[in-house]
């Protein structure tokens, strides 16, 4: 992207996610992350009643969507499950108008806390969540596996509502 000016996140609306738009979270997904989510699991989250989703979307036509965020509501407790932001629209601000999206989302629906789990050694993600007001929680040695690599470490993080 090269724009004159600095692209500013709040010209990206965020809509809510519906089981129509699986195969297109699972490609921005598979663009993002390995071993990626198949369509029809992302869509069995979507179809799921305890699951709360956002597009984030370009204006200007057509729309372009460019991340997304997937969370699941247990209780007064809420799990962000993945997040994502093509690679091209990182660092723009995006990531942070989706956790905050989903996070107003689910303290409606009456959740105390928001969790998630990062990969230890993704620092920009971390630093993404901790800019939010996440805080750390534990650790889950060997938790990402990856294609062809040895399996990563997974950081839980925490949000009180």
């Amino acid at each position: 992207m090269t724009d004159a000016a600095p692209f500013d996140a709040k010209y990206v609306s965020l809509l809510w996610a519906a089981p129509e738009q699986a195969a297109e979270i699972a490609g921005i997904h598979a663009q993002l992350f390995s071993p990626p989510w198949s369509e029809e699991s992302v869509r069995g989250l979507l179809d799921h009643p305890a699951s709360t989703a956002f597009l984030a979307v370009l204006g200007g036509q057509p729309k372009t969507t460019v991340g997304f965020v997937m969370a699941q509501l247990a209780a007064d407790e809420a799990e962000i499950l993945s997040v994502g932001v093509l690679p091209d629209w990182q660092r723009k601000g995006i990531g942070r108008r989706l956790i905050d999206g989903v996070a107003r989302a689910v303290q409606r629906a009456e959740a105390k806390t928001l969790f998630l789990e990062v990969a230890a050694d993704n620092d920009a993600a971390i630093e993404l969540y901790t800019r939010a007001g996440f805080l750390g929680t534990g650790l889950r040695r060997g938790y990402y596996e990856r294609t062809g690599q040895a399996p990563v470490d997974a950081v839980t993080l925490a949000l009180k509502l």
